[in-house]
């Protein structure tokens, strides 16, 4: 019998599992110790080493791992050890957010014995830093009207800064209010990422994230946070703006590009989740490409 020591993501856990992330690097907005950490709260996702990779499992629904973060001959390894581990339990093997590199790699190694389902709703908006800082050319026409409306309308009374230890008590402050104007109480998914997001303002600097502020008159009017993922690209995990604000947050994402990430060449946005809204909104600002992500199954012979 197989035994695997799952558990969830601590604090005292964030050297080993960044250290798997940062040498076996993805664009997956998944793949960083801040997501896994701060989610873990809400998706009942734990984590092992298994043949010296970094394995996620989740039981949200049946039984399902997270493609192996390590070096190739590892990952082979803790499949197989994955595989006889799921029959054992009495379930098919399944695996979830797996990107066409991880399928590749598995078509390898297993050749037709697997087969992935994209799902749209999970696939990440990657952006180019220059494109969202600069807003130049026709099809980011809109967006510049917007940021530069904003400059207008607020000239002489609007900022940006770096979000700071000095600062984070108003962030947390905005993000309150935030919540009891965005109706976060009667909704499960508005609640819980609420909640990730005052988790990341009260545990700011332990998780060296990065953050950027939006004033009005001296008030915080919107607030973003992310990190880098890998040597090329950053990822925004959080970005709240008050409604009331007109271009409140065209001008975050703008400012918050132009002064943190341009030593990136890309941003990831994240995914949308299926809303529409979010969709749209992700998709008028041209995204360069998508990290697609998908759930794998073996072909019943």
């Amino acid at each position: 019998m197989i035994e695997i020591n799952f558990k969830r993501a601590e604090l005292e856990d964030k050297e080993v599992i960044s250290h798997y992330f940062k040498h076996h690097t993805s664009r997956s907005c998944e793949r960083t110790f801040v997501n896994v950490y701060l989610w873990s709260r809400h998706y009942k996702v734990q984590f092992a080493i298994v043949e010296d990779t970094l394995v996620f499992k989740s039981e949200d629904d049946g039984l399902a791992f997270a493609f192996p973060a390590g070096e190739p001959e590892n990952v082979k390894r803790a499949l197989e050890v994955l595989m006889e581990y799921s029959k054992e339990q009495g379930y098919a093997f399944c695996m979830y957010n797996v990107t066409p590199d991880n399928f590749a790699l598995l078509e390898h190694w297993y050749p037709g014995r697997f087969q992935i389902e994209y799902n749209e709703d999970d696939a990440d908006y990657v952006y180019e830093s220059e494109k969202l800082a600069t807003l130049s050319g026709k099809k980011l026409h809109s967006k510049r009207n917007h940021v530069n409306k904003f400059k207008t309308e607020y000239e002489g009374r609007w900022s940006y800064e770096p979000i700071t230890k000095d600062n984070l008590e108003e962030c947390f402050q905005m993000g309150l209010k935030w919540r009891n104007e965005n109706g976060c109480e009667e909704d499960i998914e508005k609640n819980a990422e609420i909640c990730v997001t005052l988790n990341s303002l009260r545990l700011f600097e332990e998780l060296e994230l990065v953050g950027g502020i939006l004033r009005v008159d001296g008030e915080i009017v919107a607030f973003t946070i992310g990190e880098p993922i890998c040597s090329d690209t950053f990822v925004v995990h959080i970005e709240k703006a008050y409604a009331d604000i007109p271009g409140a947050y065209n001008m975050i994402n703008q400012q918050f590009v132009e002064h943190e990430c341009m030593n990136y060449k890309y941003v990831n946005r994240e995914e949308d989740t299926g809303s529409e809204g979010l969709r749209k909104a992700k998709r008028s600002y041209r995204p360069v490409f998508m990290v697609e992500k998908g759930d794998v199954t073996e072909i019943q012979q």
